[in-house]
């Protein structure tokens, strides 16, 4: 018998084959689906029923209103503090992870050896060990309510179905917490805020060892005539260096002129990081803050007021979480206190308590001091005040994802890790507050419970936080400035370069009571404000010292609104807040217009377009506005062309010199320009009206380097706000399912609405204690750090718009009832 294929049965088959193979991997890739959405799902918070809270005294209740944000309430602070860990960790477990591990330099543990740079960088401070000493020196009191929030915490994330969404990611577990993390959060703030503080001492170090004593002193001023000192007059200028101190005019001894070191461009990327960089197109770093207050006799309802928003670093989940605790303290009395919290830690950082509200900036005093080594010939030993010293090895073991661990050889000394080598081969340790045992503890929460100024000065004095600018508002009127955190007594020197302490002549000496802390309360003016720059002038500049004030346009523009108003309501602090009017670069639009003559317009008809779009800029950092981004860019152009040459020899003796990182530059830079000495003249141009047109050029040529038109490119087009989850930075490919989406804003750096790209503010509170119905508070992104969650972006448009939500939480939609285990 033959045998016949059937062609048209052999095509059925095959086709029947393929949809079986189709219909079986469709139905694997949806069970898959299904699995995975069921495995992020799980993950999610739980809003409502009862949940078992081992510990706790009697039930809490938390009730969430429509943007997610929680209300507290319970019969102590135990309960309190040991219900906020279990709300935290279902919300932010893995945001307080990167936390911890952040400040311990443990990130390679969860992200490979892609993070060991920056583990190892970390892990020099050994911040873990640190935090032990430290929780083992704290009250007992304090220390049980970090071990209630920590068996809060442990008892949340347990209660999760699954994971948090990330540890599925990166197929590993999440580890329990520990009490230490908690002050471990905190000094992740340190390396947030103080941690390169030490790299501006060291470019002072080689501006003074490398340039004539004249110029260095020049180019490096306490501050400017924008300082707005709450006390004392802005900082007179310096004196030009004359010719015989540098001639910048060709010679056969002329430096040769390097590479810019002005940011014209968004900063590269470090090799892993977590979070963006604050350094922007600008010639110094983004992060700060701004707070005010006025007294009662500036309100309707005799209360005093209070403005805070404090920038950072823009990230998602936001830094702060928002909460409302209420519970009874020791004498019975209700405690209603409402603010953002930081994930990792039980207390409200800012907020109110409806006697006291308080807020923060980043105080730039001088906290880190780099302390050269004089060391044996054979390098094992230094010079102390008490004769040589041996240098002690301390090895640390760094844990790697899916490779061997490493070991860290650090170097310790008695003031602290040698932590470089200078231009000159010196082994250089760093003397630094977060090293200390005082540096952390919990003693901020205290604020919770203060009725008056006094009492709240006393708390924020003896806080251990990041050194701050702390403003108050009391319901009966008041207002006060400080500052948080340890103060060290310097003695010897004023610490604004670095040097040695071997004969015992120089280097601190204890620490400063609250008693010494500097403090304006009640001030004839009725008014207070700080914006990062510099506070007071001597003695009391002298105990704060200079750690890089930032340049006081900023705080000029804050102050001069608050005196041009007898009166205020919360609508006029948050339309302050949102400030975007450019008076700093007022002068440079001007410049430029004088810069375009006729006779220069004619030999370049780019110009003529630059002249008009100058001309018309609108005086603000508006998202429309081309103008603005012109003279704006013009400006960054004069300063290179100007810094360049004076500070050559700065870059040759230490490639690593920044000239941008000198927050005071623009004093100089206008003096410069202003009185224009032709010793100080760079070679190249000549006389200094050539300069100034050959930098018009530059700017519009940068501008139109992409080859669109400049009316393309506006302020907006430009400042695009991308707010990012960590992971979106790390995987790329997950961005558009963790990121927010970009946003053209308003704003810049010398005005009271900070933003950049990557920096901003990361609250805006105004609020007057025993008035917070009427208090506004709104952050970027959302409550929950689930990109399922309806709360992952809830109230993030207000930030955008600068809506005034309330500070207070609106009517529960979600009721959580914790209840102790029976």
């Amino acid at each position: 018998m033959t045998l016949v294929n059937d062609p048209a049965a052999t095509g059925r088959k095959s086709r029947w084959r393929r949809w079986a193979i189709l219909i079986g991997g469709g139905l694997l890739a949806l069970g898959a689906g299904g699995w995975l959405y069921g495995q992020l799902r799980g993950s999610l918070a739980q809003l409502d029923g009862t949940a078992i809270l081992s510990g706790l005294n009697a039930p809490v209740s938390v009730e969430r209103d429509p943007l997610g944000i929680p209300t507290l309430r319970g019969m102590d602070r135990l309960d309190i503090a040991r219900a906020t860990g279990f709300v935290h960790a279902q919300e932010r477990f893995f945001q307080m992870d990167l936390l911890r591990r952040t400040a311990a330099g443990e990130l390679a543990a969860l992200f490979g050896p892609a993070a060991l740079p920056l583990d190892r960088n970390h892990r020099l401070h050994r911040f873990r060990q640190r935090a032990g000493l430290a929780l083992a020196a704290i009250p007992d009191a304090d220390r049980a309510l970090i071990a209630a929030y920590t068996a809060g915490v442990n008892t949340g994330l347990a209660a999760l179905a699954t994971s948090p969404f990330e540890y599925l990611l990166l197929r590993t577990a999440p580890e329990p917490w520990r009490s230490e993390d908690t002050l471990l959060t905190i000094y992740a703030m340190y390396l947030d805020l103080q941690g390169q503080q030490w790299a501006l001492e060291s470019a002072r170090g080689v501006l003074h060892d490398t340039l004539p004593p004249a110029l260095a002193t020049f180019l490096d001023p306490v501050g400017t005539e924008w300082d707005a000192p709450l006390l004392g007059l802005p900082w007179p200028a310096s004196p030009l260096p004359g010719p015989d101190s540098v001639d910048l005019r060709p010679s056969p001894a002329a430096p040769p002129l390097l590479g810019s070191t002005v940011r014209l461009g968004p900063p590269a990327a470090p090799p892993f990081s977590l979070y963006p960089s604050p350094l922007t197109a600008e010639t110094e770093t983004a992060s700060g803050s701004n707070n005010w207050a006025v007294a009662g006799r500036l309100t309707a309802h005799r209360g005093a007021m209070l403005a805070n928003d404090m920038h950072l670093a823009l990230r998602l989940p936001n830094i702060w979480y928002r909460a409302t605790l209420i519970y009874p303290d020791a004498r019975g009395h209700e405690r209603r206190i409402s603010g953002v919290t930081l994930p990792g830690a039980p207390a409200i950082v800012a907020g109110s308590n409806g006697h006291i509200a308080w807020g923060f900036t980043n105080s730039e005093g001088d906290w880190a001091d780099l302390v050269v080594l004089e060391r044996s010939a054979d390098g094992s030993h230094y010079q102390t005040p008490i004769g040589p010293e041996p240098l002690t090895h301390v090895r640390e073991t760094l844990a790697v994802k899916d490779r061997p661990a490493e070991t860290l050889d650090i170097l310790e000394t008695r003031w602290g890790p040698v932590i470089d080598i200078d231009h000159r081969g010196r082994s250089r340790a760093l003397r630094w507050v977060a090293h200390e045992l005082r540096a952390v503890n919990l003693g901020l929460l205290a604020l919770e419970g203060a009725d008056t100024v006094e009492s709240a000065l006393n708390i924020v004095n003896q806080a251990g936080i990041p050194a701050q600018n702390v403003l108050l508002a009391s319901a009966d009127g008041r207002i006060a400035w400080t500052l948080s955190g340890p103060i060290p007594r310097r003695f010897g020197y004023d610490g604004r370069l670095p040097t040695s302490w071997a004969d015992g002549q120089r280097g601190w000496q204890g620490w400063l009571e609250p008693a010494d802390y500097p403090r304006i309360v009640d001030p004839p003016g009725d008014r207070l404000w700080t914006a990062n720059g510099r506070v007071v002038n001597d003695p009391w500049l002298d105990r704060i010292g200079d750690g890089g004030y930032a340049l006081g346009a900023r705080a000029r523009q804050i102050g001069d609104a608050l005196q041009g108003r007898d009166y205020f309501d919360e609508s006029d602090f948050l339309a302050l807040q949102l400030d975007d009017r450019a008076l700093f670069l007022a002068r440079w639009r001007d410049l430029l217009l004088a810069t375009l003559t006729p006779e220069a317009l004619q030999a370049n008809p780019h110009r003529t377009e630059l002249r008009r779009y100058a001309a018309d800029w609108g005086g603000r950092a508006a998202v429309d506005s081309v103008g603005y981004r012109v003279v704006r860019a013009f400006r960054l152009a004069v300063w290179q062309r100007v810094f360049d040459p004076l500070t050559a020899a700065c870059r040759q003796a230490d490639p690593r010199f920044d000239y941008s990182a000198f927050r005071q530059s623009e004093g100089p830079l206008w003096q410069l320009i202003a009185r224009r000495p032709q010793h100080l003249l760079d070679p190249r141009y000549p006389d200094w009206s050539a300069l100034l047109l050959a930098a018009a050029d530059a700017s519009d040529t940068e501008l139109r380097a992409d080859g669109r038109p400049l009316a393309a490119h506006s302020w907006g087009d430009y400042n695009q706000v991308h707010i990012q989850h960590p992971f979106s930075r790390v995987l790329p490919w997950l961005g558009a399912w963790l990121d927010l989406p970009t946003q053209a804003l308003p704003g810049d750096l010398h005005m009271p609405r900070v933003q950049t790209p990557s920096s901003g503010a990361s609250e805006r509170l105004v609020v007057a204690p025993g008035q917070e119905a009427a208090a506004i508070l709104h952050m970027p992104g959302g409550q929950s750090g689930h990109p399922l969650s309806p709360d992952y972006q809830a109230g993030h448009q207000a930030w955008i718009t600068g809506s005034p939500t309330p500070l207070l939480p609106g009517s529960p939609v979600h009721r959580l009832r914790l209840q102790p285990e029976s």
